[in-house]
């Protein structure tokens, strides 16, 4: 007889098991370059404008979509956005 071996198949890694956080360098007070390994590498300009599209429509859904106020949302997400990721 045959004995028949399975591997277990491991799962796929989906956004919520992937990790980020790696060690970045980042300059300290004094100019030498440091490690961090709490910082998450910096956003692609794709991801970003992906999070102000997201921002602004959460914005214009609380005021419930009324028109003429598209520009402002749009702006406010931004600052939003680059506050949080800590680029402004």
């Amino acid at each position: 007889m045959q004995s028949t071996q399975t591997r277990s198949q491991k799962p796929k890694a989906t956004p919520k098991m992937i990790d980020r956080r790696v060690a970045v360098p980042v300059k300290s007070k004094q100019g030498k370059a440091e490690v961090c390994p709490d910082s998450a590498p910096p956003l692609s300009a794709l991801e970003r404008e992906r999070l102000v599209a997201q921002a602004a429509y959460f914005r214009a859904e609380k005021r419930g979509f009324a028109p003429g106020c598209e520009l402002q949302d749009w702006v406010e997400a931004e600052a939003e956005v680059l506050r949080l990721i800590g680029a402004a």
